[in-house]
């Protein structure tokens, strides 16, 4: 329902030219899973104002990222320019940049706006391969 939130997800599903990242509601199937397999992020979804990143790296070495410091690891996961900024961004020490972060979580629909139909058609067939249910 946040157009920041539709929005990230569509610039990153752009720029995903190794199409490496997929995309799950926090309020999904997918996310219900991740939340079992890792009892720290366990929380109640509706409420969880965060970007969550799984990184699988073969088998069980499943790495977990939230708020900045996913934000930072998705950008880099794209490549090139991007890698770059989310590599700078990682530099930023990870207290002031989850400051910044909740500062945009906490304002993203006054400031972006509520995510309508008009606003946020349905995705291309491309794009709705990428997302999990």
């Amino acid at each position: 329902d946040c157009l920041l939130c539709n929005g990230t997800v569509k610039f990153l599903m752009a720029r995903d030219g190794a199409d490496v990242l997929r995309f799950a509601p926090l309020q999904g199937a997918t996310a219900a899973e991740i939340f079992r397999r890792h009892p720290q992020l366990a929380q109640d979804p509706a409420a969880l104002e965060s970007i969550v990143l799984a990184e699988n790296h073969g088998g069980t070495d499943e790495r977990m990222a939230t708020r900045s410091t996913a934000v930072a690891r998705a950008l880099r996961r794209l490549g090139g320019g991007w890698w770059l900024a989310g590599a700078l961004l990682a530099l930023i020490p990870r207290p002031l940049r989850d400051w910044g972060y909740a500062i945009v979580a906490r304002n993203r629909l006054r400031w972006f706006g509520v995510a309508t139909p008009d606003t946020c058609p349905l995705p291309t067939a491309e794009e709705a391969r990428k997302l999990l249910p």
